[in-house]
């Protein structure tokens, strides 16, 4: 997910899609410990997007 699109979104829903990646996330972290993760290079991915979200939710927080 693109910054843009995270700031065209409503801090309500990017809690709800932060709580969703997150789960998807440890799910990820599971099948990569028990040797069934198919494409590693999501984890990566996802953690970005999980920063990406934060900063957005912490600029909004700072212009109140």
């Amino acid at each position: 997910m693109k910054v843009k699109e995270i700031r065209e979104l409503s801090t309500e829903e990017i809690n709800k899609k932060l709580v969703e990646i997150k789960e998807e996330l440890f799910n990820l972290r599971f099948q990569q410990a028990t040797g069934n993760l198919e494409k590693p290079s999501r984890i990566r991915e996802l953690r970005h997007t999980v920063a990406r979200m934060k900063t957005v939710l912490k600029e909004r927080e700072i212009n109140e």
